[in-house]
Parts: C-alpha cells; structure tokens; sequence
C-alpha cells in the first residue's frame, strides 16, 4: 500500500513522485491531473453564475467528479504497485494471478479516462456558456482533462499487454478521443 497523496503538500507529492520508487508514478498523476481539472472547471462554473443559469449545475458536476478523482488516483497506485511487486518476484506458475493483478492495474486508469473525459466534456460546457472571463481557464481544464484521459488510456494498453481489440483498450481509446474531440472544442470557443 502507497502512503496516501492526502494531506501533503505540493512539494512532498511533487518530491513523491520524483523518487527513486514504483509509486506513486503515472497512473496517479493522471488521476491527480483529472482532479485538478475538476476543480478549475468548478472554479470557471462559480464565476459564471451571473451570466450561466446552468452555472451551479456545472459547479455541482464538477465537485462531485473531483471528489471521485483523488481516491482514483491513490487506488491507481496501489493496484500498480500489487501488480510491480509479482512482476519482478519469480512468477513461476503464478500466471493467473499475474494476469489478475496486471488487470486490476488496468482497471482504475480506464475509470481516470472515464472521469477525465466527463471533466473534458463539462470544461467545454463552461467554456462556451460561462463568464468569457474565465474560458481560458474553463479551457484549460479541458486540456488537462485531455491529458489525463490520454495518459490513462495508454496505462490501460500497458498493463494489460493486450492487443488493440481488447474492449477495454477500445473503450480507454474511445474515452482518450473523446476527451480530445471536447478539448478541441473548447479551444474552438476560446478563439
């Protein structure tokens, strides 16, 4: 089990993820990324409620994907960190439970693709009806959001050593597109 990301600060998390360890690593600044995104997309939501009558919606759906977000991006690390340790052990007939434990490690990135492409769609959302004040900060969620989908989606592939016609390497492609086609967008309607 990973230390938790919880309660430090940006240094020591940064310092975390600098070292010379197996976690926190990717998966968990992807998640964290997915996080940030949330919270500037909820920032942008609250500054338009003057002028967005659907702005404490937006506000409501971003809290609530951040707060889903950072758990992610801790349990992202501890099944990778499961699935690191028998890697490098002899896993002389432990196949299976290899292969389930790669899986596990697959499984929270693609749910990080789901919610940064939720985040990426909703940052977009702002940026075309909030306040022109904050769209470039609505469109940077979305960029971030871009990302983090983008960089989830490959752990998927990765750990799960499968082939491109592996549904859940399909459906983490199609998320990571999807973040991309709303990040596009939002651009589109910053300019």
């Amino acid at each position: 089990m990973t230390p938790a990301l919880g309660g430090r600060t940006v240094d020591e998390l940064l310092d975390a993820v600098a070292a010379d360890s197996l976690t926190p690593a990717s998966g968990t600044v992807a998640g964290l990324v997915a996080a940030m995104a949330a919270a500037l997309t909820a920032m942008a939501a609250r500054r338009s409620a003057d002028v967005w009558a659907e702005a404490p919606g937006a506000v409501a759906q971003a809290e609530q994907l951040r707060r889903r977000a950072a758990p992610l991006a801790e349990a992202t690390a501890d099944a990778y960190a499961e699935a690191a340790v028998m890697l490098e052990e002899e896993a002389t007939g432990r196949d299976h439970e290899l292969g389930r434990a790669l899986s596990r490690a697959a499984e929270v990135p693609l749910l990080i693709a789901q919610l940064a492409a939720d985040v990426a769609a909703l940052a977009k959302d702002v940026a075309d009806c909030g306040d022109p004040a904050v769209r470039a900060d609505a469109t940077a969620a979305a960029l971030l959001a871009q990302a983090a989908a983008r960089s989830a989606a490959h752990l998927v592939e990765i750990n799960l050593g499968a082939g491109p016609e592996d549904l859940r390497v399909l459906s983490a492609q199609a998320l990571a597109a999807a973040a991309s086609a709303w990040a596009d967008a939002a651009v589109g309607a910053a300019h």
